[in-house]
């Protein structure tokens, strides 16, 4: 809100938003749209529970592939990034948990588990049901718009460059799988998108992330290189670098950060 030009823009889309939810309220979810996100919630919850925790080599990955550990050096928030210094998931906070993974454009916290739950849907009420719901329910159409525009700003060949210079090599596989999912979920979803393109229906969210990257992939690419050298070797000045970078992806994604 320092620019007035956008904050007058942001008040009146809160404004118009408010207003238009109050005359026109959205439809009340049928009995069967009500049971399919049951279906796809259970789903999804458990396929993303058994990856992240039924997996023995998961934090190893997470703590190798992401900048995880670095992050407890920017000078922000009143907490550690951590509640505890040793641990498992249980002792990370939310926040770096979700930071750490937009780092290195995996993103997978957004979208670990939908392509199974949303496949679940599928096999048992059929693709019907899922197309009636993305066009006649609101709340489920929002959904999946977050996951296209989140689909958007995964880079798989950044997440790969992370894993070949930063991983350790038995544990790659873990990144291989879940790039392979990304791309699977990424095509299953674009199959209900309008005009069977991710954000085809909010073009201006399309264009504002195809402007960023081409300025944020390079930070990428720096910072795998930074986390190889001050990992090998401390350093004030790589450190400071490396500070840098974090702060121009979180900015370039607008995610978190």
């Amino acid at each position: 809100f320092g620019l007035t030009p956008v904050a007058i823009q942001s008040l009146s889309l809160y404004a118009s938003a408010i207003i238009e939810n109050n005359l026109y309220p959205p439809p009340q979810p049928k009995s069967d749209w009500r049971d399919a996100m049951a279906l796809l919630s259970e789903h999804s919850c458990n396929q993303y529970r058994d990856f992240v925790r039924g997996n023995a080599d998961f934090v190893s990955y997470f703590r190798a592939a992401t900048p995880e550990i670095e992050l407890a050096k920017l000078p922000l928030g009143s907490r550690p990034a951590k509640r505890k210094p040793q641990g498992g998931i249980e002792s990370l906070r939310a926040i770096p948990w979700i930071f750490a993974w937009s780092q290195n454009r995996l993103m997978l916290p957004a979208w670990l588990g939908a392509l199974a739950g949303i496949q679940s849907v599928v096999k048992t009420h059929g693709e019907a049901l899922l197309g009636e719901m993305s066009e006649q329910w609101p709340f489920f159409r929002t959904r999946l718009e977050m996951l296209e525009m989140v689909f958007c700003k995964t880079d798989l060949w950044l997440s790969e460059y992370y894993d070949e210079r930063l991983v350790p090599a038995q544990l790659r596989p873990l990144g291989e799988s879940l790039r392979k999912e990304l791309k699977e979920a990424t095509l299953f979803i674009e199959k209900y998108a309008p005009k069977g393109s991710l954000l085809s229906a909010q073009p201006w969210i399309r264009e504002s992330i195809e402007l960023r990257n081409p300025y944020t992939d390079p930070l990428n690419v720096l910072q795998v290189e930074l986390l190889k050298r001050t990992r090998d070797k401390d350093n004030q000045d790589l450190d400071s670098a490396l500070m840098i970078t974090m702060m121009g992806i979180a900015a370039g994604l607008r995610n978190t950060g």
